[in-house]
């Protein structure tokens, strides 16, 4: 006979002492908002002494589901009625016991939902109303400024929520801010969007006029499924995503020699039959020692293999390799909707030319250590 046998079966105790033998949490439900170019909507709490902001959203009342709250809460903090919730971006568990619990808080515990809420665009933004008594202020923020407003396991969640938006990962469960499951690649290198706005300006689809020096060269680098690579670099602040490319050095006889120097270095990537889409105006050339009005090329090209993974010369530590979906990169080098279509005629330029498929929607996926085999 198993011990467990004499265990009083839980169905069998009387109903009021079952109940109170129920664990019990408060439940909350939030929002990731974002504008079009990615940043996060935070707002400002006038009830918090500690001046700590939050994701829209609050407390969920007597017998309501967190969805209804989360919608609910999203009419009545920023006068936006009917926006979509799309998916539930992360799950997380709140101990009662927690240090980023305001003293002397009796709460037994939380679990709290967040939800995506998608982007909004201009017009909605400027429909934005707060009940001034709550919130006195709401912002679109950087996830790493974000961070820097939110108090620490906030933050946390927020970021794994956004970043399983970002990575197209399932829904995060977390507890405590840490993921009870395998951390996905955004949060393992801690990526964050590399929102600039100079990189809102238009592609210019024809040549690069002649009094215009090419200072940089930067190219959607396509694996033979239609993914492409992003590079991220990481830094004290967290990692922030490029394309593979970079400066044009005197070395360099074209800016297609520079790709192909700088995919190497930066990403262990072999590059074949690269075609310019266009290129970008920078007005200043200030990121290369204000060298006055120069373009940035935009480049598409095949790639032929990846090896493993290497320090880069120029920095001299490695950088993480990711492969994403057109569409997860722009939005991840945070170019908004020119980022967009950029990312679209890349990807149209792969299939006409090369034959590459569209790329299916999945998880990014981090390029292993040691390189990968390209079928």
């Amino acid at each position: 006979m198993s011990p467990s046998d004499h265990v009083l079966p839980r169905a069998a105790l009387p109903a009021a002492q079952y109940a109170a033998s129920r664990h019990a949490a408060w439940l909350g439900a939030a929002a990731i908002i974002t504008d079009e170019v990615g940043r996060v909507l935070l707002v400002h709490p006038t009830y918090r002494e500690d001046d700590s902001w939050l994701l829209p959203g609050g407390v969920v009342e007597a017998g309501e589901h967190p969805h209804v709250t989360c919608r609910r809460e999203i009419t009545e903090e920023l006068g936006l009625p009917d926006l979509p919730l799309s998916a539930v971006l992360t799950v997380h568990s709140f101990s009662r016991n927690h240090p980023d619990l305001q003293p002397a808080t009796a709460c037994p515990g939380e679990i709290r939902f967040v939800f995506d809420g998608g982007g909004l665009r201009p017009d909605q933004v400027e429909a934005i109303r707060l009940p001034r008594e709550e919130l006195s202020e709401y912002a679109f923020l950087e996830t790493r400024d974000a961070v820097q407003r939110l108090r620490p396991v906030d933050g946390q969640i927020m970021l794994a929520a956004y970043r399983a938006r970002l990575g197209n990962t399932a829904t995060a469960h977390l507890a405590d801010g840490r993921h009870i499951h395998d951390v996905p690649a955004l949060d393992r290198h801690d990526v964050h969007v590399r929102y600039r706005p100079l990189w809102d300006s238009p592609l210019h689809r024809g040549p690069v006029p002649e009094q215009l020096p090419v200072q940089q060269a930067w190219a959607w680098c396509f694996a033979p499924d239609g993914r492409v690579v992003l590079v991220a670099d990481p830094g004290p602040r967290g990692a922030l995503p490029m394309l593979p490319g970079g400066t044009v050095e005197t070395t360099d006889a074209t800016p297609e020699d520079t790709l192909h120097r700088e995919a190497a270095e930066e990403a262990q990537l072999t590059l074949a039959d690269p075609v310019r889409l266009g290129w970008v105006l920078d007005e200043t050339g200030e990121i290369c020692g204000g060298v006055g009005p120069n373009a940035r090329l935009r480049l598409a090209a095949r790639i032929t293999s990846i090896t493993g993974a290497a320090v880069d010369p120029a920095t001299g530590h490695p950088f993480a390799r990711l492969l994403t979906t057109p569409a997860q990169a722009a939005a991840l080098l945070g170019w908004g909707p020119p980022g967009a279509r950029q990312a679209q005629l890349a990807a149209e330029t792969a299939r006409e030319r090369w034959g590459l498929p569209t790329a299916r929607p999945a998880a990014i996926e981090e390029i292993p250590a040691e390189g990968m085999r390209l079928t």
